[in-house]
This record gives structure tokens, sequence and C-alpha cells, in this order.
């Protein structure tokens, strides 16, 4: 029997990466994706997993490109296995002010965080409905429920993509495809935040800091949970996170 895989659009190196590492050490292969400049990160992850004992293999391409995506999802379930779970990943977080905010601007973030999960929640479809099965995850923000000064881009796109995640819940779950959107609320462990933390290493020993594992490990759990009792949408935060 071929081996399922879960798609991780938006593989990266911390949250993004985690998930895909969490769904391989479930007997899932994990199909990781970035942009194509970044094909040597993405083969350098996938070839952690393998070396893990697990299974991994990259699939670099444009998530905002419609028929890389198709693609993508044809090569998996051609070379791969069907795909039992889908995972949108791409944050595309920039702050300019409303005045400085260019049409370019705008329609990219807008492209990244929104069109991409359009793209990617579609064709994950189209292979689970005639399946009866499968989980589509989206990855939010508090960008999703408020939008902050500066964020009018970001804001945008994640309340759009937060409405597309509702509507597909409401037209897949009759279908046996669980939909599930998930609010990540607060500062991620990586790179990008550390360097730009005031007090990082003190926050991340307070667990104050989002740990990528405990995210991935939310994710997982929400692809297991039966579907008498499915969640739609989860907020995950750090305990001492204002809200």
């Amino acid at each position: 029997m071929p081996n399922p895989a879960a798609v991780i659009i938006g593989a990266g190196d911390a949250t993004g990466g985690a998930i895909a590492r969490a769904f391989a050490a479930e007997g899932l292969t994990a199909c990781v994706n970035r942009r194509e400049r970044n094909a040597d990160a993405l083969e350098a992850l996938a070839q952690s997993i393998r070396e893990d004992g697990h299974q991994a293999r990259a699939f670099p391409g444009d998530a905002r490109d419609e028929a890389a995506m198709i693609a993508l999802f044809d090569q998996v379930e051609a070379e791969v296995g069907p795909v039992e779970v889908a995972v949108f990943n791409i944050g595309a977080n920039v702050n300019f002010p409303i005045a400085e905010t260019t049409v370019r601007v705008y329609t990219k973030v807008w492209e990244m965080a929104c069109l991409g999960g359009f793209l990617t929640g579609r064709e994950a479809a189209k292979r689970m409905i005639p399946r009866g099965r499968g989980t589509i995850l989206f990855t939010g923000a508090t960008a999703s429920l408020r939008g902050g000064s500066g964020f009018s881009a970001f804001s945008g796109a994640k309340g759009a993509l937060r409405m597309l995640a509702q509507s597909m819940a409401r037209e897949l779950g009759p279908k046996g495809v669980h939909v599930a959107h998930t609010i990540i609320d607060g500062a991620i462990d990586t790179e990008f935040i550390k360097g730009r933390h005031p007090d990082f290493d003190n926050a991340k020993a307070q667990d104050l800091i989002l740990n990528p594992g405990a995210i991935a490990a939310n994710y997982v759990m929400l692809h297991k949970q039966p579907r008498s009792a499915w969640t739609h949408e989860l907020d995950l935060r750090p305990w001492g996170e204002k809200w």
C-alpha cells in the first residue's frame, strides 16, 4: 500500500519544519514545500527527517502559482501516496503604515497568506472528497481576528484566510474532510523573533514564547480527532500572553 502523505506548504525552519517532523513521526511521508529559492534548505529539512528514521520528500514551488500547486499535489499522489493531511503554513507578516502600503505590497501579502491557502485547500479537497477522509489545516494569527496598527495587508489576508477555512469546513465536514483553522497568538521561537524580541531569552525561559514542537503536537491532535468531536478553530498562546 502506498504511504499516506502530509503536505506541508510553508515548511520553514521553525513551525513548518516542526509540523513536518511531527506528522512524519506519525508514519506519514512529510512532503515539504517552500519557494524554489529555498530549495537547499527544504532538502536539508527532508534529509534530517529521513535521518531520524522517517519518510520525507522536498517539493519546492510557489504556493501562489496555480499550475505549480496542481502539479505538486498530482506528483505527491502519483509518487508518494494519498494526501491524508494538508497544512497551509505561510505567514507574510509585514508592517507598513497605511499611507505607505502600495498596491504591490498589499497584493503580494494577500497572494502569500490567502491565495496560496485557497490553492492548497482546493487541491487537497479535490483529492480527499472522493475518498471521504482527510485533514486540511490552516495556520492563522492574531491578525486573523483583529487588525493591528500597520498591519492592513497582513490582517486583511489572514482574516480572509479564516473565512476561507470556515467556508470549507462547512462544505467539506459533511463529506468526511476535517478542516481546521489555528490562531497562533503570540511570538514563536524563531530566529526572526529572537533578533527582534527585547528580552527573548528570559521570555523563552518562562515559557512566554510559543514552542514550534508544541504547536505541531496540536496539529497532529487535530488530525487524530474522532469525527464525533471535531474542532474547527483552535487558538494557541503562551500562558502569559495578553489577550
